[in-house]
């Protein structure tokens, strides 16, 4: 390590207590997606306070700030945190107002992303640097609460579900050459993480009956719930028309059943994912997702309404990961490090694939929390490595990329390609954000 990145690791240890400090924070008050107003406040005011110029209200409670006054044809790099937690409401850690928990992990991308300031804001860091740094607070990275977000879509307050999809439709990104992520992942203590994942479309199905006595009077009745059930058989004997290679996984639940067991259920509503690891494969198998939803309909004669909203496109490595990788072996200090396979696919997702489209992503994951992910149970175990090693992984990443007259940042871009120009992204998510009125409601005979 050279003089200035000891000097990074030396400023953020001086200042863990206030980094761990906002990881608590963070952790104690949970919020969901386009809902988290007080974290993006609390980040506002965080980088206010060293004078950075920020901007506020992107994609409703985004925000990014920015290191130095920005500069025509400089290169920026991006420290990224996601500020939204999932709904849990029955875990022990979710807080009764919200009904949210960080059981993501995502209160320690945002310790460890503002925490890298501490380091970052040093004039003579700062000085070593050949190009700008935007500190940027995303929200709404857990695609949940779907029929929510169709209603901001409707509003007309959104166009996406994904925080980072919404940001580069409105151009929040435009200015952005190479972004940085992290997330946690409680079977490592500190890693390079650079690997494929699935992406994915996002599916509301209502169906639509006519209510009637189960007992008495079943005749007079539509049941919704037999189209939902029969759809659901549907999509079970899709699954061997998969390729093992596009990692496929089509996964829901009904979020609205019917109200009684004596009553012919005339509303149900179900939530599903059409995921797989490239685009041909999405495509294929949200083809027969439709179908299988066209079938419930038809043969029982129900109504069906079939909403499609863009979900998040696969994450594509980058070849060049040293910048990254070099910070986390220095960052880390005395924790085990390591480095995935970039063959690797992840069967969930992340909009940071939608940014990997676009531009080079450079990714690393830290430990410190119990169980799995997405747990009731997961919790912070070591806020030391959750939040501190975070902030100092995040610190020297931007300093490696922009030191030496931003040599990596620079051979990182050469050595990218995107996959799709900002204008292809945006026709792709269009053309998946469509509502399909498969059949209309039934009519109860006299």
């Amino acid at each position: 390590m050279n003089d200035i990145e000891q000097k990074i690791i030396r400023l953020i240890e001086e200042h863990q207590e206030e980094i761990i400090h906002i990881g608590r924070t963070i952790w104690e008050y949970p919020e969901l997606g386009y809902k988290e107003f007080r974290t993006s406040q609390l980040f506002c005011d965080f980088m206010e306070k060293f004078g950075l110029k920020t901007d506020r209200n992107l994609a409703v409670t985004g925000a990014k700030a920015y290191l130095k006054d920005k500069k025509e044809g400089e290169l920026t790099i991006s420290l990224i945190g996601e500020m939204d937690a999932l709904p849990i409401a029955d875990s022990p850690y979710a807080n009764p107002e919200t009904k949210a928990a960080h059981c993501c992990g995502h209160n320690a991308q945002m310790a460890g992303m503002m925490g890298a300031l501490f380091a970052l804001a040093d004039p003579q860091v700062q000085e070593a640097m050949d190009g700008n740094v935007v500190f940027f607070a995303v929200p709404s990275e857990e695609y949940v609460e779907m029929e929510f977000k169709h209603g901001l879509m409707d509003e007309g307050k959104i166009r996406y579900g994904g925080g980072k999809s919404e940001l580069i439709r409105i151009g929040a990104f435009d200015d952005i050459d190479i972004a940085v992520g992290h997330h946690i992942s409680p079977s490592v203590t500190a890693c390079v993480a650079n690997h494929r994942t699935n992406g994915f479309l996002s599916k509301i199905i209502r169906y639509e009956g006519l209510s009637s006595h189960a007992a008495d009077a079943p005749e007079r009745g539509v049941d919704a719930l037999n189209a939902a059930n029969l759809a659901l058989h549907a999509l079970q004997i899709q699954q061997e028309s998969y390729r093992d290679q596009d990692t496929v996984r089509v996964h829901g639940y009904i979020s609205n059943g019917g109200e009684a067991m004596n009553i012919i259920a005339d509303t149900v509503v179900m939530e599903y994912s059409v995921r797989a690891n490239n685009l041909p494969a999405i495509e294929d198998a949200n083809r027969k997702f439709d179908r299988s939803i066209q079938a419930g309909a038809v043969a029982t004669g129900c109504g069906a309404r079939l909403v499609t909203m863009p979900g998040y496109l696969p994450t594509i490595p980058v070849k060049d990961t040293r910048a990254v990788r070099e910070a986390v072996e220095e960052g880390a200090g005395s924790y085990p490090v390591m480095e995935e396979d970039p063959n690797m696919i992840a069967g969930g997702s992340t909009d940071f694939g939608d940014l990997s489209q676009l531009m080079p992503l450079l990714q690393f994951n830290t430990g410190g929390y119990s169980h799995e992910l997405h747990n009731k149970q997961t919790h912070p175990t070591d806020e030391y490595l959750a939040y501190v090693v975070t902030a100092k992984i995040f610190a020297l990443t931007a300093y490696k990329l922009l030191k030496n007259k931003a040599e990596y940042a620079r051979e990182l871009m050469a050595d990218f390609t995107p996959a799709m120009t900002k204008a292809e992204y945006i026709r792709y998510m269009d053309a998946h954000n469509v509502t399909e009125t498969i059949s209309m409601k039934p009519v109860m005979l006299d």
